[in-house]
């Protein structure tokens, strides 16, 4: 008999959009498991795809859910509407011992409402936390609100809370005293690429890049990833090599504001390519980089960092518990007061330590946060 997971909350399964719809391609791919049924929550913007199961494979179906646009209470609603399908579902088939895995803090309430449904088809509700969304500055002070509520309920009311990050972790433990014994940490994981069939040379010149001849940053353009930090130090720094930031410039409304308070367009060294999405060319480039930055200073792990850590030999993490969780000693770290310029401006020691963190960053990364590894804690808590 399969084991049937339902995962809501992030867009779908391909990785188009970010972190979630990675964890998710990345967790089915790997998981290999004939035993197991997966379904996945999909946003939809065509109201004729709404609720119609589509079949992927013998292993995966996608469960489509449309919603108009509504600007921040969208991805709120989608959420809602996932789970009320996923429960309507599992009813009307009958289905018993099921995982309904949900990816952020959406469903406020809703756990505590539907508690005697639970218990009658004996499903388990997973609840991964992600970061702390009520901090997130993207958000205004009601939705941060709503946040901090909707944690509140969810995490008391589901049956699992997954952490992939130890500072997460810690925070449910102090906040919430009694769900510490419910409470597991599954780090994020990465893929192992094998550049031996890549044209490497010809993936940089596409963007304009050179081997070693550029910094590197990824991640959504928003104030809590401190980019104007960042460019605000590596504009006072020496450093004789380029800032490339990738991120979602067609979709950011920070983006502007960013450039008009640094007036980052000024200097010549920095550079801004809109989201990369295909996979091995985002590889690529970080393999290629001279050293990665991660300012990112809300908590959990970001999948961007692990990636760094698989592929880039030098990384500069912005110091707070969350990052330090995943670089350890492999990496150095920066925060405020000049500490960052200070980095940049010693090629002494940014050299020495490219050479010695790489390859321990490389073991750690191999030891710790392969898709693999990852996959191997999820079969054991799908059990």
């Amino acid at each position: 008999m399969k084991k049937n997971v339902f995962i809501i909350g992030a867009r779908g399964y391909h990785a188009k959009y970010g972190g979630w719809e990675t964890f998710v391609s990345n967790l089915v791919d790997y998981y290999k498991d004939d035993d197991t049924l997966f379904y996945v929550g999909e946003l939809s913007d065509n109201k004729e795809d709404d609720k119609k199961l589509n079949k992927v494979n013998n292993s995966l179906y996608l469960m489509p859910t449309y919603v108009k646009e509504m600007g921040s209470p969208k991805m709120f609603v989608y959420a809602i509407k996932s789970y009320l399908y996923t429960l309507k579902y599992i009813k009307k088939n009958k289905l018993r011992d099921c995982y309904i895995y949900v990816l952020g803090l959406k469903l406020g309430p809703l756990l505590w409402f539907n508690k005697i449904l639970r218990k009658k088809y004996n499903i388990k509700i997973l609840v991964n936390p992600d970061g702390l969304e009520h901090r997130r500055s993207k958000w205004n002070k009601i939705v941060q609100f709503c946040f901090l509520l909707s944690e509140w309920s969810m995490i008391n009311h589901c049956d699992m809370v997954v952490c992939d990050s130890l500072g997460i972790q810690a925070y449910v433990h102090n906040r919430y005293k009694k769900a510490k014994r419910k409470t597991t940490y599954i780090a994020y994981g990465a893929r192992e690429y094998d550049f031996s069939d890549v044209d490497e040379e010809a993936i940089l010149k596409e963007y304009k890049l050179k081997k070693d001849r550029y910094c590197l940053m990824v991640g959504r353009c928003v104030p809590e990833n401190n980019y104007e930090l960042v460019i605000n130090e590596f504009m006072k720094s020496k450093i004789k090599k380029d800032l490339v930031i990738i991120t979602n410039l067609s979709s950011s409304s920070y983006y502007q504001e960013l450039v008009e308070k640094t007036l980052c367009d000024k200097d010549k060294r920095i550079h801004f390519i809109d989201g990369v999405y295909d996979q091995v060319k985002l590889a690529t480039i970080r393999k290629n980089a001279y050293l990665y930055i991660h300012g990112h200073s809300v908590g959990g792990t970001n999948p961007s960092l692990i990636e760094a850590i698989s592929l880039t030999d030098l990384n500069i993490l912005y110091d707070v518990c969350f990052n330090r969780d995943i670089g350890r000693d492999t990496c150095l770290y920066f925060k405020d007061n000049d500490s960052l310029v200070k980095l940049l401006d010693d090629k002494k020691r940014l050299d020495s330590s490219k050479k010695k963190l790489g390859i321990e960053a490389k073991k750690l990364f191999k030891g710790n946060f392969t898709w693999d590894k990852i996959v191997e804690q999820y079969k054991k808590l799908f059990k």
